[in-house]
């Protein structure tokens, strides 16, 4: 999970870049501060210039029940990509 913050944009590049050279699947948690959120995920998506396929959520690092979720976002969407290629082990 390479979690975002929109005040600090250009800090996110080295995560997203490391997992895309590393062909590991990840989910962008976009934090947000007692529920504000001040962009939408297209315009985050844009800015960060994130294939379609990459999962945006809006969470809050700051709540264990946000943070869970958005782990659990990223577990789905692994498992996703591993029936798409059809993996068994």
């Amino acid at each position: 999970m390479v979690l975002v913050d929109t005040r600090r944009l250009a800090d996110c590049f080295p995560a997203i870049d490391y997992f895309e050279e590393a062909g590991l699947p990840f989910v962008v948690g976009v934090n947000g501060w007692d529920g504000h959120f001040p962009h939408v995920e297209q315009e985050v998506r844009d800015a960060l210039t994130l294939a379609p396929h990459i999962p945006i959520v809006r969470t809050d690092a700051r709540s264990r029940d946000a943070v869970k979720s958005t782990l659990i976002t990223l577990v789905e969407y692994v498992l996703t990509l591993r029936s798409a290629y059809g993996r068994t082990s």
